[in-house]
């Protein structure tokens, strides 16, 4: 009789408890794309009835994250490095992987400042003895790409010894909207979004590698909308909003 009576309680009590592919659909996004990213949720929502829960970071800091076994659905990455990263440690699907889309790179500073020469001289005077924000070049992908950029056109060496390296991109156009940099290095939809900064310069694609948004599913994702909400993504209606917060996607 005890027995049976905790078989029942058990069975309730399973009943009760939300398995995951109960939960909502949880994208991990990079921060770089959390406007773009939440007016494409707002868009599956309404199509679908399913809106996704979003989670955005630093790429690097989700891929460990998603590593380390978080209950992400998807992930959509700023580069390619960090997509094999979580692919190689088994934590996203190989085969599931999708460019969505790409970007480019600007010096920002506030909307008073004056102009910018692209020259090692003219950074350094700009600065001023005051520090360059992008995010860490070590660990987050614009700060990757800005490296390497401003490595090609000979301008690493003036600002090297000058960098305020952050957590994300996000964190950097922060810093100089705020006041607390003159310079950053952000993307040009980052700077798009926010009213407090001005373009200075953009750098020339051909200085970096193509900035690469990629999309896939995590081996662990149970949601059964995650698969519709990355072929959503590729659609033209994703497309289009990712067009009109300035990212590049096929065809442009």
């Amino acid at each position: 009789m005890l027995r049976t009576l905790a078989l029942a309680f058990l069975l309730v009590l399973s009943s009760l408890t939300p398995t995951r592919a109960d939960q909502p659909l949880t994208v991990f996004a990079a921060a770089s794309m959390r406007e773009a990213m939440e007016a494409i949720g707002d868009a599956y929502g309404e199509k679908t009835g399913t809106a996704p829960i979003f989670s955005f970071a630093g790429t690097g800091t989700l891929a460990r994250q998603i590593e380390a076994g978080a209950p992400a659905d998807v992930f959509v990455s700023a580069d390619a490095d960090w997509m094999d990263y979580v692919v190689d440690a088994g934590a996203v699907s190989k085969d599931t992987v999708r460019d969505i889309a790409s970007n480019a790179l600007v010096l920002v500073g506030q909307q008073k400042a004056g102009p910018l020469t692209a020259t090692p001289e003219g950074l350094a005077t700009f600065l001023g003895g005051h520090r360059l924000a992008m995010a860490d070049p070590e660990t987050v992908p614009a700060g990757r790409y800005g490296r390497e950029a401003l490595t090609g056109l000979g301008l690493w060496p003036a600002v090297a010894g000058s960098l305020a390296p952050m957590e994300n991109v996000r964190v950097a156009l922060a810093s100089v909207a705020r006041g607390d940099t003159p310079l950053g290095l952000v993307y040009v939809t980052d700077a798009r979004i926010e009213p407090g900064v001005a373009v200075l310069f953009r750098l020339p694609p051909d200085s970096h590698p193509p900035i690469r948004y990629l999309a896939g599913l995590t081996t662990g994702h149970a949601n059964p909308s995650a698969s519709a909400f990355t072929a959503f993504l590729k659609g033209p209606e994703a497309k289009q909003i990712l067009r009109s917060f300035g990212f590049v996607v096929d065809n442009d």
